[in-house]
Parts: structure tokens; sequence; C-alpha cells
């Protein structure tokens, strides 16, 4: 289930840099059976950017674009697992 949420966070922020409190706001969860903000850190899928003036934004990094196509090439073959749980 939680890759298939990681998936999901890494597609949201594909979309656009978000900012790291909007991030924090809707994916952060005291779960610790969801880490899907910690396993996408972590797997370097995403990744925090101060930018000039001190806004922190979130983007998607070059492993986390290859994350996307390797699972859309895979969803495209429908061998994909259903989306258990989807936020927006």
């Amino acid at each position: 289930m939680s890759d298939s949420l990681v998936f999901d966070l890494v597609e949201w922020v594909a979309k656009q840099e978000r900012p790291y409190s909007e991030v924090m706001e809707t994916w952060r969860t005291s779960c610790p059976r969801l880490t899907i903000w910690e396993d996408a850190i972590d797997r370097g899928l995403v990744e925090r950017r101060t930018m000039p003036g001190g806004r922190v934004v979130v983007t998607v990094t070059a492993e986390g674009r290859k994350f996307l196509a390797n699972r859309r090439r895979r969803d495209s073959r429908g061998k994909a697992e259903p989306h258990p749980m989807r936020l927006s």
C-alpha cells in the first residue's frame, strides 16, 4: 500500500513544486505504518530546496521522475495495484 501512496505523493509534487509547509500539511502522518513522506525522501524521489529569500519548496528529483515513468509504464500494461487511498 505504501508504494502506491508514495507514487501519489511524487505525482502530486511533479505537477508543480510545492511549498514545504503545504506538503507537510497534506502528507505528514504520525502513523508509523504510513511513512509516505519519509519513504519518498529516503528513496531520493523528492527533495527540499531553499529558494532565494528563504522559501522552502519540495520538488521531484531525477530519480523521482524515473520512478513515475516506470510506474506509469507498468500501469499501462495493466499490472498496477489499485490505489487504496488517494489523497489530494
